[in-house]
């Protein structure tokens, strides 16, 4: 028989039991016809790229399957009419790789990392603290950059403006 593999994207208000209970229907009814799943993965609840159905979030599932087309097509439309189930899409595949997933693998390996040491300075951080006096335009300021008195030029309002001189 012919070997497929179904990822099924569940609502995230059903519990992961109600999707294994959903793979567990899927395995009855192979069983009925001279079939079976192969591999079972449960992938958890992840966050969707875009919203489905107003769910930002979702359980998924991978199935090895070994099936018919006749009854495949059948799993189809039950998948299709189950509310629970936004999203399935199922191809067919020369074998059925018994490792774990690349999804599954990619967790076994964040898990391992741990703590990798303090974070390094940011981007722009030179990591020297600055004061308040050490910035740029008080220290070119204190080396001899002019200040206006509080007499001549300014008046009540400011410095004169051109407009008020050509007046």
């Amino acid at each position: 028989m012919p070997l497929y593999e179904c990822t099924i994207i569940a609502r995230n208000d059903v519990t992961q039991q109600q999707v294994e209970a959903l793979a567990d229907v899927i395995a009855t009814q192979l069983e009925g016809e001279e079939g079976s799943i192969q591999k079972r993965e449960y992938w958890g609840l992840r966050s969707l790229a875009y919203r489905i159905k107003k769910n930002r979030k979702a359980h998924y599932m991978l199935l090895g399957l070994d099936a018919k087309p006749a009854s495949l097509n059948e799993i189809e439309r039950q998948l299709s009419l189950n509310e629970d189930v936004l999203r399935f899409l199922t191809i067919r595949v020369d074998a059925i790789d018994e490792a774990p997933s690349a999804i599954l693998s990619r967790k076994a390996d964040d898990r391992e990392r741990g703590f990798r040491g303090p974070k390094p300075a940011g981007r722009f951080d030179s990591g020297r603290k600055r004061g308040y006096d050490d910035r740029e335009e008080f220290r070119a300021r204190d080396e001899g950059g002019e200040r206006p008195e509080r007499g001549g030029e300014r008046g009540p309002r400011g410095p004169r403006s051109e407009l008020a001189e050509a007046e």
